[in-house]
């Protein structure tokens, strides 16, 4: 399947556009280590301004020599990383720094539109210190090409992924998941209870924003037929190693919390280890239906039975009614357009289907300084806006929440998160 691209960069060739962006990013996964190991010669010469007497006691209490563990660290985070890019073949792109071309061939990633992410900015549901405040923007310069340096920017990206792998693939993330994705899980089964297991694969389940994938990983793990949707290569890459390359529990060890000093009980917390998977992604059940797709949400599952038979559209399929089941986690306020994303959830769901959110309402694209629109919509307004468009909403509730937090952090950014079922009504315009 090729991508189908947005056509907002002008005179640009959007394919060329895309691949120097992809390019970029493994390059980005790939400096990671002399990016880091600077920022921690920083350190050290820091610790050569204060007086001897200071440097005296920061030695006493291992400061110094914690400086070298987290060099160590550094290279073994870069270890890992250099595998999540060794054979990047979720994309059809050609990898410049090895000059190699990479295609997709497993099934549990597509490639299906999507348009260039380069442009993709405003902010992030993570909030971390110092290397993520959830406030970033794209401060990629007008006319630079792939052969840049990444940014302050894109090593933001690189330790996000580090934390989403947390959060998703560990034992330490079982908090966060039990919190926003456990109740999405209990009410996609209450809501198909009449549905016996054995035909659970006749329930097609849209998990779009998927992340590193284990919110749909775990829908297709109950027997239902799981699709996820993601937009960033960051994610993807990191998506597709987990699920293409991990084959056991604890196969590797990453170290996501030593960017940064500021607001850790203990020298321990900075460097302690992180095992993954704390599962076999491998682990379905047989026969089973999971797939991740590679693109833009609105591109992708806009498409109309209408669009189709006119031929308006000619390269992908029609999503009209197509979906038993939306599964939206920290989703819907990624909009730049909110009302649109909700019609589309409507319009993808077959009448009867339900719609399950857990999530906030952190507008990525708020003040979005490279020109971006965005829609902002309170609380009240998006469930007034969805009823007017055909949902019926129950099971209202907040959930206390939090987002890639630092595991033995002093510093606590929590969410009220919005959990609600929304089912289509059957006689909706």
């Amino acid at each position: 399947m090729h991508n189908q691209h947005s056509s907002h960069h002008g005179e640009e060739d959007p394919d060329e556009l895309e691949a120097q962006h992809f390019a970029k990013v493994i390059k980005t996964f790939r400096e990671y280590e002399t990016y880091h190991l600077s920022a921690n010669n920083r350190r050290r010469k820091d610790f050569l301004r204060v007086p001897r007497k200071n440097q005296e006691l920061l030695e006493q209490v291992g400061w110094k020599k914690r400086l070298e563990e987290v060099d160590e660290k550094i290279a073994a985070n870069q270890a890992f990383l250099n595998l999540l890019v060794d054979h990047p073949d979720i994309f059809s792109y050609e990898d410049q720094d090895d000059q190699d071309h990479h295609s997709h061939g497993h099934e549990s990633h597509g490639s299906h539109g999507g348009h260039s992410h380069s442009g993709h900015g405003g902010h992030s549901h993570s909030h971390g210190q110092h290397d993520s405040h959830g406030h970033g923007r794209n401060r990629r310069g007008k006319g630079k090409k792939k052969e840049d340096k990444p940014t302050d920017f894109d090593m933001d990206k690189v330790r996000s992924s580090l934390k989403q792998f947390v959060r998703d693939w560990s034992e330490e993330g079982k908090p966060e998941r039990d919190a926003t994705y456990a109740p999405m899980l209990e009410a996609l089964l209450s809501h198909f209870s009449d549905i016996p297991q054995e035909e659970r694969l006749n329930i097609r389940v849209l998990v779009p924003g998927t992340g590193l994938g284990r919110l749909a990983w775990d829908v297709a793990h109950l027997g239902f037929a799981s699709q996820g949707n993601e937009f960033s290569h960051f994610m993807l890459l990191s998506s597709f190693f987990v699920l293409n390359r991990m084959n056991q529990v604890n196969q590797y060890t990453i170290y996501p919390w030593i960017h940064s000093f500021s607001n850790m009980k203990s020298s321990a917390s900075i460097t302690a280890p992180i095992s993954l998977p704390d599962v076999c992604p491998s682990d379905l059940p047989q026969p089973s239906d999971f797939s991740l797709i590679a693109g833009d949400f609105t591109e992708i599952y806009s498409v109309t039975d209408e669009d189709v038979r006119s031929g308006k559209i000619t390269d992908k399929v029609s999503q009209e009614g197509k979906w038993n089941a939306v599964l939206t986690s920290f989703f819907i306020d990624t909009a730049k357009d909110i009302v649109e994303y909700l019609r589309i959830i409507h319009q993808l769901l077959a009448p009867g289907g339900v719609w399950i959110n857990n999530g906030p309402l952190l507008y990525h694209f708020e003040n979005d300084s490279a020109g971006n629109f965005s829609i902002e919509a309170s609380l009240d307004e998006v469930k007034a806006i969805a009823k007017l468009i055909g949902f019926e909403i129950s099971q209202e509730k907040m959930i206390p929440t939090t987002y890639t937090r630092i595991i033995d952090g002093m510093l606590r950014y929590e969410y009220q998160s919005e959990f609600w079922v929304a089912t289509k009504r059957s006689n909706a315009s």
